[in-house]
């Protein structure tokens, strides 16, 4: 009786704990999400960073990372960071990231990014056999949440996090409309976007999820062994 009663419970949880959808207030979303945003120094911006059509970056002077978003449903992604290594402290590897695609604010908080297939990424690695190369990168990412509070001295202020709820550095809004290449495909590329059977990518530093199908497999698995623990 006892367990039949935990399984009533936890069963009728899980609709009421998926349904509930996030409310776009101005206490955490003063303003909409749409604009370019970049962190720190605003040295990385989308829409020059990147080159796609001869696989090239037009180096910022500083590291940072930029999103931007537009209403037609499309974002943009740029990144450059430097990877220490604790061991080697010479072997420090540089990546620079960009990808585009469209974006989906989902019920839950989240934001779903679904590469359009054309993104790449350069690899900076003194200590690797291949010390500099350039690879393609189009794995879907999952944040987990997001917040825009007003700075004071900044204005708008973007935080968010990844699928685990590591923060980004916070963002801050340089353009609205937003600065981005054209929305379209803007390499010949074969697309080669996550697929079900790799759930969790790890690109650089970079975690992903495939879809929100897989997010929500992998948490109808985790309960599944949660009830089958509670019959042995």
């Amino acid at each position: 009786m006892l367990v039949y009663g935990f399984l009533t419970v936890a069963l009728a949880a899980i609709p009421a704990v998926l349904s509930q959808a996030i409310v776009y207030d101005t206490a955490h979303n003063a303003t909409p999400i749409t604009g370019t945003w970049s962190s720190g120094s605003k040295q990385v911006v989308t829409g020059k960073f990147a080159n796609p059509s001869n696989l090239s970056f037009n180096y910022p002077p500083t590291t940072g990372v930029s999103y931007s978003f537009a209403d037609n449903g499309w974002y943009e992604v740029a990144r450059y960071r430097f990877n220490g290594n604790g061991s080697l402290p010479n072997c420090i590897t540089g990546v620079l990231n960009w990808h585009h695609g469209h974006y989906q604010l989902l019920d839950n908080g989240s934001i779903l990014l679904i590469p359009n297939g054309d993104g790449y990424q350069q690899i900076q690695d003194p200590c690797a056999a291949e010390t500099n190369f350039i690879e393609n990168y189009n794995d879907t990412e999952l944040y987990q949440r997001w917040q825009i509070f007003m700075d004071l001295n900044d204005g708008p202020k973007l935080h968010i996090f990844e699928f685990d709820g590591t923060p980004v550095a916070p963002l801050f809004q340089i353009y609205n409309p937003p600065s981005m290449l054209p929305p379209t495909q803007l390499r010949n590329v074969t697309p080669a976007i996550s697929t079900g059977s790799n759930l969790l990518a790890m690109n650089a530093g970079a975690r992903s999820w495939s879809s929100p199908a897989d997010v929500m497999a992998l948490v109808s698995g985790v309960f599944a062994m949660g009830v089958a623990a509670v019959f042995l």
